[in-house]
């Protein structure tokens, strides 16, 4: 199906690799994406490696709220307000550091080769300038089209948008609310997180752990959902802007 037009719904920052995030009603867009988004990851002290919900599913019941270009305060299971790396390693179990994304640093990342958690870890390097996964990804977009009845949350994506099915916008140009613009240059692929329980927030229901998520994924859709891209114009996106086909 060709995409059609829609308008925003939802606005999600996601601050802290792996952790649960903010939504908003509006958003500055930078180069590296959302401002503030995948900003700060923790990192294992002796391997520097970035640690995702997809070996340390506990990361997801933790929140954290952007302060400011410089700050973030994390929010831990017991109500305990941090960004200190004591009061993280001590959660965890084990030395990390929380470490800010920069124009020069990528982020090191592992996920393993399918979807039964009993595989060969992979690895790889992410962008400079953020913790994105992708080098082909600084905002991420789904329609509620394609989500169906999934929980929008367990796809941590950024921008959520009522048009129809996104999928044909890859190779294409986005315009949204008239400023910002993107090009979108991949279909995510999708891995154990997705499957991961989360805690009921903001008014929000528990999510449970859902195994059936991937595998209808992988079997309805080649393990694909929603689409990446990188920041051509920036601006600011709120919601209820309109996007269109620029390209």
């Amino acid at each position: 199906m060709s995409y059609q037009p829609g308008k925003v719904t939802d606005i999600w920052r996601y601050p802290v690799k792996s952790m649960l995030g903010e939504r908003l009603d509006e958003a500055s867009i930078g180069t590296d994406g959302i401002e503030g988004d995948r900003a700060w990851s923790l990192v294992e002290s002796n391997s520097g490696i970035s640690l995702t919900a997809r070996r340390r599913p506990e990361l997801l019941m933790a929140q954290a709220r952007f302060i400011s270009a410089d700050e973030v305060v994390i929010t831990l299971p017991d109500g305990t307000e941090t960004d200190s790396d004591e009061d993280l390693t001590s959660w965890l179990g084990q030395s990390v550091e929380l470490r800010q994304a920069t124009p020069e640093s990528t982020g090191t990342f592992q996920t393993q080769a399918d979807a039964t958690e009993t595989g060969e870890w992979l690895e790889w390097n992410g962008p400079t300038g953020s913790f994105h996964d992708s080098t082909k990804t600084k905002v991420s977009l789904v329609s509620l089209q394609t989500l169906g009845e999934w929980d929008r949350r367990r796809f941590r994506i950024n921008v959520i948008t009522d048009g129809h099915s996104e999928d044909s916008l890859v190779e294409r140009r986005l315009s949204i609310g008239g400023s910002v613009v993107l090009d979108v240059l991949k279909q995510i692929d999708r891995c154990v997180m997705v499957t991961r329980p989360q805690p009921g927030l903001m008014g929000e229901p528990e999510l449970a752990r859902d195994l059936d998520v991937l595998k209808s994924i992988s079997r309805d859709r080649g393990g694909l959902l929603g689409i990446g891209a990188l920041v051509e114009h920036t601006g600011t996106i709120s919601v209820g802007d309109s996007l269109e086909v620029s390209g």
